[in-house]
């Protein structure tokens, strides 16, 4: 975060150079409203969009590709953009892009709402990610350069709790309102949201800048990532229609690896690159990215995939999934202090190895609690999940700033935020093909195994390749062609969840490693 010297707030703008913005308490309140409030707009349309997400597929006709590229092409635009984001507010202005961002993303999500047909929806699911790049990174470097920093810590303390509470009341809400009215509204909210944090940051925030930012945006970088992982992200996506042999596949896989390829070369060679690789000299800041990469991989395909183990295998209500989540949320939000003195007492490489391995025990348990109670089957696997990733985030996130020198420490966070997203990219697609194999191999070991009415059978393929179970008529073969899909998707499901335990202990492995124990800042 760049060191600032300002003028009072209510007079201009903070330029940029050392020392402390001076603006009064009343005016630092306003921006912390500002923020939160741009922020939560994001984190909430993040949290709410995987509960909606069986509604959307099934009311669009959607296929499980296209359910999850409503996912994945907010996030490719996001992760691909994030860095270049807050680059762009360093250089340009940090209220200035703040605002760009929000109105980009206000008006894609009123796109969202309003989209006749799936190709609009992702189209416009691209836009609020490039919205997201903006706001996102911005919202915190605008606290930063108005607080002070003996505040700094308290205000943005203050800032992640709303964004807990944001994330805890997501599925809720987005559950409650799919049920009672349609997903439309879950994007349609989003501008209502977006005109107060306009009208209070134009009013009350002032503006911020880097001036001893030079050179010019890696925009060339920006566009090998995005156009990288989005070739990369399809070939996965389409290899369980299509298979390996597919040109389509192997063209993506190739492309992507090309591309991706290039962006390692490019940013080693710019002179003010988006991702400085010498960062990764340091072993730390390596296993420690690695480690935030199986972890958040391992948790975005579950999460992905929970609401439809819900909605369509047990059969809840988008609202009873939704409220399925907040354990999660609560025991991050009212431990997440206790984590922190963890940290203080046995330093970071316990919490790191053993998080993870706990995260990973609350996946197991998602895939091997099959036909249990709901509280078995699925508050209690989330509530382990949720303490494990209490116990890694706090440390996960130290390490990440302490293993760089400190003036690096705003671009170390950005790198860590971009790994997480780049993990949420890849994982719904590859759990996603994870998914569609095992839950075509047991549909085809079903009907091998069972003599079945012709009518069932043919109900029974009409639901491959889809996450929604629809299986129209009635009678006693919808019942049995309904029984299979439900029992195949599982099947499925608990595959998803094995790997993203697997993943987890990979982390836990990899923080092992590659983390000593009281690593000093800058080492």
């Amino acid at each position: 975060m760049a060191n600032l010297k300002a003028r009072p707030c209510d007079e201009g703008s903070i330029r940029a150079t050392r020392g402390s913005a001076s603006c009064t308490a009343t005016q630092k309140r306003w921006v912390l409203a500002a923020t939160i409030l741009g922020s939560t707009i994001s984190f909430i349309d993040e949290s709410v969009v995987n509960v909606a997400l069986p509604a959307i597929e099934k009311n669009l006709a959607a296929s499980a590709a296209s359910a999850q590229w409503i996912v994945n092409a907010y996030t490719l635009a996001l992760s691909a953009l994030l860095l270049l984001g807050g680059a762009g507010g360093d250089r340009f202005g940090r209220r200035r892009i703040f605002v760009t961002g929000t109105v980009i993303f206000a008006l894609a999500s009123l796109w969202c709402g309003i989209a006749p047909g799936i190709a609009q929806l992702l189209a416009a699911r691209v836009t609020q990610g490039i919205g997201a790049a903006l706001l996102v990174p911005c919202s915190l470097a605008i606290i930063g350069a108005t607080f002070e920093e003996s505040e700094r810590g308290k205000a943005i303390g203050t800032w992640a709790a709303f964004s807990a509470v944001a994330a805890a009341v997501g599925p809720l809400a987005g559950g409650f309102i799919t049920d009672h009215t349609t997903w439309r509204v879950i994007f349609l909210i989003n501008p209502l949201l977006a005109i107060p944090t306009i009208l209070v940051t134009l009013r009350h925030v002032p503006e911020s800048r880097d001036a001893e930012v030079h050179g010019h945006l890696d925009w060339l970088g920006a566009a090998l990532a995005l156009l990288g992982l989005g070739s990369a992200v399809f070939g996965i996506i389409a290899l369980p229609e299509l298979g390996w042999r597919s040109p389509l596949v192997l063209g993506g896989l190739a492309a992507g690896f090309i591309l991706l390829a290039a962006f390692v070369w490019v940013e080693a060679r710019s002179q003010a690159p988006m991702m400085p690789l010498g960062l990764f000299r340091s072993r730390t800041f390596s296993g420690v990215n690695l480690l935030t990469l199986l972890l958040y991989a391992g948790l975005g395909g579950a999460l992905f995939f929970l609401p439809f183990a819900l909605i369509q295998v047990e059969g809840t209500s988008a609202t009873v999934a939704g409220t399925v989540f907040l354990p999660f949320t609560i025991i991050m939000g009212a431990l997440s202090r206790w984590s922190g003195g963890l940290l203080d007492r046995f330093g970071a490489r316990g919490p790191l190895i053993i998080g993870p391995l706990i995260v990973a025990a609350g996946f197991g348990l998602l895939a091997l609690t099959p036909g249990a109670s709901l509280l078995t089957r699925f508050f209690i696997p989330i509530s382990v999940m949720g303490f494990g990733m209490t116990v890694s985030v706090a440390p996960l996130t130290t390490m990440v700033i302490n293993a760089v020198p400190t003036r690096q420490a705003g671009v170390a966070s950005g790198i860590n935020n971009a790994v997480a997203s780049v993990a949420n990219l890849l994982a719904v697609a590859i759990f996603g093909a994870v998914v569609l194999t095992s839950f075509d191999r047991a549909l085809d070991r079903s009907v091998a195994a069972t003599p079945l009415p012709p009518q069932a059978r043919e109900m029974i393929e009409r639901g491959r390749g889809k996450f929604v179970i629809e299986t129209a008529g009635e009678g006693e073969a919808q019942k049995i062609a309904t029984s299979v899909l439900k029992d195949s998707l599982a099947e499925g499901i608990s595959t998803a969840m094995l790997l993203a335990a697997g993943l987890a202990v990979a982390g836990a492995a990899a923080a092992a490693l590659t983390i000593e124990q009281n690593k000093r800042r800058g080492r």
